[in-house]
C-alpha cells in the first residue's frame, strides 16, 4: 500500500490543475510538475498567512546573504523563484526545490497508482485545455474560473475514484 494514499485534497488538486496549466502554456512535464506543487505550496501558505521569515537551519530567518541564488521565472502574470544555476526549470520557495520527487511524493502518491493520477492527469489536461490562453495566463482567472469552481467537486470525485479508504483488517 502506497503510505500517502488517501483523500485527494484541495492542495493536491491546485497542485495538479497547475501543473496541467503550465504544461498547457508550454512547460515540459518535469517543470510543470515543479510549477504545480510550487503554487499548490503558495496557495497554503498564503490560506495561513506566511507566518515568518524563511527558517534556517537554527530556525531564525535567514540572512539575505546566506539565501540561495533565485530569479523570478513568469508564467503569464503568475510568477515563481527559481534557481538559476540548476540545469533543470525547477521552482522553489525559501531555499526548498519542488522537485519530480517530491511532487511524486506529495500528489501523485495520494491516487494510490501512478495509473489513477494519470487518469486523473488525463482529465486535469481536459479541463485546462477548455480555457483560452488569456485565461491560463493570469493568476487571477485561473484561480477563479479554473480551480475554485472545481476545487470540491475533483477532490470528491478523485478520492472516490482513484483513492478507495484502506480496507479495515
Amino acid at each position: 500500500m502506497v503510505r500517502n494514499q488517501g483523500r485527494v485534497t484541495r492542495f493536491v488538486v491546485m497542485a495538479v490543475l497547475q501543473a496541467a496549466r503550465a504544461e498547457t502554456l508550454g512547460l515540459p512535464r518535469d517543470a510543470a510538475f515543479s510549477w504545480g506543487l510550487n503554487r499548490a505550496i503558495f496557495y497554503a501558505a498564503a490560506k495561513r498567512g506566511f507566518r515568518g521569515g524563511e527558517p534556517s537551519e537554527g530556525g531564525g530567518p535567514k540572512e539575505a546573504a546566506e539565501r540561495p541564488a533565485r530569479e523570478v521565472y513568469r508564467l503569464g502574470n503568475d510568477e515563481a523563484y527559481r534557481d538559476p544555476s540548476s540545469k533543470q526549470l525547477l521552482f522553489t520557495i525559501g531555499d526548498q526545490e519542488q522537485t519530480v520527487a517530491e511532487f511524486e511524493r506529495s500528489v501523485i502518491a495520494r491516487f494510490g497508482t501512478k495509473e489513477n493520477f494519470r487518469a486523473a492527469w488525463e482529465e486535469a489536461l481536459r479541463i485546462v485545455s477548455g480555457f483560452d490562453r488569456p485565461t491560463l495566463e493570469s493568476r487571477e482567472q485561473f484561480y477563479a474560473e479554473v480551480y475554485r469552481p472545481r476545487r470540491d467537486e475533483l477532490s470528491d470525485a478523485w478520492t472516490q475514484k482513484y483513492s478507495p479508504a484502506p480496507k479495515s483488517k
